[in-house]
């Protein structure tokens, strides 16, 4: 039964094939639903008028010539007469997939579908080609829309260059008339200026013939005041005069009468005095009784004058040698007697804010920085160990002198919060046996200090050298023997700070009394600097501009000291230059600095002049230096 199928549907094909109708170059399109080729043929392009009626189908009636010139060969595999075997072949070849197909009956059923599927293809194709021809059509529509929208815009355009144009005529013609009418205004009010210019001036013509009227009668009105204003003081003048002349004449006379009276009143009490003096004396060199209670009243009055004057001299000793300072004291920050240490405080705590506001650290103390670290060291230990009640330590400074050993220690001192005493060791020497108690009195003062009290000896070697010496007298060994009785132990109240300039020359039980040792170097170039600034702001900047008489009122004051080109690169080169020199010596240095710019007239220093000054005071210590090496050679 499939294999008759299959011989029915190639036959129908080959008959379809057949009967097929060709297809012309100028012929209508005739499709045959059940034609099948591989590839399907294109859609035809949209026509571009679609009103076009179609072309009329050929002629039926075609002659031999006709139909031979008429049929093309596109296709090489297809006959002249047009037939395609391409359709037998894929009958032959669905026939023998039928045959070779168990179920054929499903194979024609695809066929049939595979045919269904290419009419709905072509279909589509024809759904396409009208959906082009519409787009054809509204692109024709947008190309008309675009064309009146151009012209509708050009018509716009025309019209509003039209309008600016008649504006522009507009304003042309407003312009005109303003600047007619501005024209015309400035006519009017430069009219009215020249008119109000003739007013102004027929105004001030007036005017000035007033007041030169007014002036006329002014003058003539003062003319007329003067001459009675000199007429007047003429008149008083003579009436003061002889006023004058008569008071002077009756003051005369007034006077020489009160001095008439004044002098007999006074002759009058001398001779009265005298009298009574006289009936006195006669008196009592006539009463014996009265004789002896004069004689013994005078001799008494004299008798306690001098009682009174020497018990004075001896009270005030004696309150002196209790409660006053010592004589071995040359400089303390207390009073000498306990009343003035109010004074005395209140003084060193204004110098010390003033100090604390103008200098920092040690005030004008420069040191060596290891140097200033380490007594800044003993300055808060010293401090603390007050305020924890722990025994004081005692200190020896050393160095050259002039190096700050004294300054050191004052600073010190207020740092530390002790008060100071300062003494020298060449104050010891005088006084021979009384130097034992004066040393004495010496630590017992120091003892009654509140705050504790650091005593500074300056030039200790002076009494303090080896015991076993032969030019050594007793009353020196007596009083070394006594400063080491009372130093024997640690002191809760007295810091002892010795300076000297040779430590070895030192008994060596007072170098076993020492707990701590500094010494002071000459200053280096940086110290110098330093001090060459310090001294030139305190002699050279700061001088002048002050009165210089005690007398509040005096008007007379200091010349202030000018600068000119003094600069810290000279400031250097003068520190190099004083290479050796102590902090003294720097310190005199600008003190000769400023003595020669008081000689010169115009109290000026200059680069030169300062340049001078050091120069000869480093050819001076240079000299000096001579002086003590050649002085040693000869010992």
């Amino acid at each position: 039964m499939a294999r008759a199928c299959a011989v029915g549907i190639v036959t129908a094909i080959a008959s379809a094939t057949l009967g097929a109708e060709h297809v012309y170059a100028d012929g209508p399109l005739n499709f045959n639903p059940f034609l099948r080729s591989s590839k399907p043929p294109p859609p035809p392009p949209p026509s571009p008028q679609t009103s076009s009626p179609m072309p009329p189908p050929p002629s039926t009636e075609i002659g031999k010539d006709d139909l031979t010139s008429r049929v093309r060969n596109d296709q090489p595999r297809t006959s002249t007469a047009g037939f395609d075997p391409d359709a037998l072949e894929r009958g032959v070849q669905c026939l023998k997939e039928i045959e070779k197909s168990p179920e054929p009956k499903k194979v024609f059923e695809i066929l049939k579908k595979q045919e269904e599927t290419r009419q709905k293809g072509l279909e589509a194709r024809k759904a396409e080609f009208e959906a082009a021809r519409a787009q054809s059509e509204i692109h024709k529509q947008q190309i008309a829309y675009e064309e009146q929208k151009k012209l509708t815009k050009q018509q716009a355009e025309a019209n509003s260059q039209l309008a600016r144009y008649n504006d522009e005529l507009a304003k042309k013609r407003m312009q005109l008339e303003h600047e007619s009418q501005r024209a015309r205004n400035q006519e009017l009010v430069k009219l009215q200026e020249e008119s109000s210019i003739r007013l102004e001036q027929q105004r001030l013509m007036i005017e000035a013939e007033i007041l030169a009227q007014k002036l006329k009668t002014e003058e003539k009105r003062a003319e007329i005041e003067r001459e009675n204003t000199r007429i007047k003081a003429l008149a008083e003048a003579e009436a003061n005069a002889r006023e004058k002349k008569l008071s002077e004449e009756v003051d005369m006379r007034r006077k020489l009468a009160e001095l008439a009276a004044s002098k007999e009143r006074v002759e009058l009490a001398i001779n009265m005095i005298f009298k009574h003096i006289g009936d006195g004396v006669k008196l009592i060199l006539t009463d014996k009784n009265k004789l002896m209670v004069a004689v013994g009243g005078v001799t008494a009055l004299a008798a306690g004058v001098y009682t009174t004057r020497e018990g004075a001299k001896v009270i005030w000793g004696y309150v002196d040698r209790i409660l006053g300072q010592p004589s071995l004291i040359r400089e303390s920050s207390r009073g000498k007697y306990p009343w003035s240490r109010i004074f005395s405080s209140g003084m060193s705590t204004l110098s010390t804010s003033k100090g604390s506001s103008s200098t920092k650290g040690f005030g004008d103390v420069i040191l060596n920085p290891s140097l200033q670290k380490r007594v800044e060291h003993l300055a808060r230990a010293t401090k603390n160990t007050k305020s924890h009640q722990a025994p004081f330590r005692n200190m020896l400074f050393y160095g050259p002198p002039g190096t700050g050993k004294t300054m050191a220690a004052r600073e010190l001192a207020q740092q530390s919060g002790l008060e100071y005493a300062l003494m020298t060791g060449g104050d010891v020497a005088p006084l021979g046996p009384k130097a034992v108690t004066k040393i004495h009195e010496l630590f017992d003062w120091s003892k009654r200090s509140r705050k504790g009290l650091l005593l500074f000896i300056d030039e200790a070697d002076a009494f303090l050298n080896e015991r076993n010496k032969t030019y050594m007298s007793e009353a020196q060994r007596s009083a070394l023997n006594a400063l080491l009785y009372r130093t024997g132990d640690q002191s809760k109240d007295i810091v002892l700070a010795l300076a000297t300039n040779r430590p070895g020359d030192l008994d060596s039980a007072v170098s076993d009394r020492i707990d701590e040792v500094l010494e002071f170097p000459l200053p280096g170039e940086e110290e110098r600097f330093k001090l060459l600034k310090l001294y030139l702001n305190k002699y050279i900047e700061n001088a002048g501009a002050k009165k210089s008489s005690w007398w509040p009122f005096s008007k007379q004051t200091q010349k202030k000291i000018e600068l000119k080109g003094l600069s810290d690169e000279i400031l250097q080169e003068v520190a190099v230059k004083t290479e050796g020199f102590s902090g003294r010596e720097i310190a005199k240095l600008m003190a000769s600095v400023q003595a020669a710019v008081y000689g010169s007239q115009d109290c000026v220093l200059d680069s030169n002049l300062f340049r001078e000054v050091v120069d000869y005071k480093v050819a001076e210590h240079q000299q000096r230096r001579k002086f003590s090496a050649s002085k040693g050679d000869g010992l």
